[in-house]
């Protein structure tokens, strides 16, 4: 699933490619991609209005339209959101096309078809509920050692899930709640409210390292993830633990083991973060 680096970096690469560009067609492949809308009202709202700015909130991204209309698009698992020449082939998991004044598309693929788009009106979130739930941003100026305290206290499930629900920290995913645990030493599935004063201090940095890091290196590619313009990232070369079972630790030269927490697996190394 894309995280935040990934949705960063497209919405970077986007805003190069579409701002300002008069839509002028909109074709749905996947009916199902749209939550709250159907083909006829996204056509009434999108067709010659233009997007005029894309903002990021967690793993969303938010289309603004120069009206007022927002179209908000999660990736979820597999989603990919380019730009190609409009005559591009259509690729097989395409859910939507967007045609564009400049002889461009804005295509979503999905292989798995679990990305959606909401239409809203007006101001508000409307049934996106996740939205307004979301806990602050790891480069926010209010995530501090003492806001990311207040989250991990008290709580009796492990410190990776606590970091991995969106209500505490947004954005957060597997790759980065890995790499960062790693680089702080902490064991991912050491319980949330048994962290220390100076394991939060360390977690906090390496959260906030892990992720400026992602996003300057353009993401992390495995299998689906490529920027707006169809390029990969290249945070996968610069891994320590995520996907990397059974090679060396970079730190200490153990073997990096894996374990299932809650169903997901979790990289770590157990010389590290013993």
């Amino acid at each position: 699933m894309p995280e935040l680096p990934e949705v960063e970096t497209i919405r970077r690469t986007l805003e190069e490619k579409i701002l300002y560009r008069t839509i002028q067609g909109v074709e749905i492949l996947y009916p199902r991609v749209l939550r709250n809308c159907d083909h006829g009202q996204l056509e009434a709202a999108l067709v010659g209005r233009c997007f005029t700015k894309l903002d990021r909130r967690g793993k969303y991204l938010i289309c603004s339209l120069d009206s007022d209309h927002r179209l908000v698009i999660h990736l979820r698992m597999t989603g990919r959101l380019v730009t190609v020449p409009v005559d591009d082939a259509v690729e097989k998991h395409t859910s939507f096309c967007i045609h564009l004044e400049d002889d461009s598309d804005l295509r979503l693929v999905d292989q798995r078809k679990f990305a959606t788009v909401d239409l809203l009106q007006g101001p508000g979130w409307g049934s996106i509920k996740g939205l307004e739930s979301l806990g602050k941003e790891p480069l926010d100026e209010d995530f501090t050692p003492a806001y990311l305290a207040d989250q991990l206290s008290g709580r009796r499930a492990a410190v990776k899930s606590v970091l991995l629900d969106q209500r505490r920290v947004a954005g957060l995913g597997n790759i980065y709640v890995d790499e960062s645990l790693h680089r702080a030493g902490i064991f991912p599935g050491k319980i949330a409210g048994n962290i220390t004063e100076e394991e939060v201090r360390r977690l906090h940095q390496s959260i906030q390292g892990v992720i400026r890091e992602g996003i300057a290196h353009r993401g992390t590619t495995f299998r689906d993830y490529v920027d707006g313009e169809g390029r990969q990232g290249g945070f996968q070369a610069l891994l320590r633990v995520y996907g990397r079972e059974g090679e060396p630790c970079s730190t200490c030269g153990e073997p990096i083991a894996r374990i299932k927490l809650a169903g997901r697996s979790s990289f770590f190394c157990p010389r590290c973060q013993g």
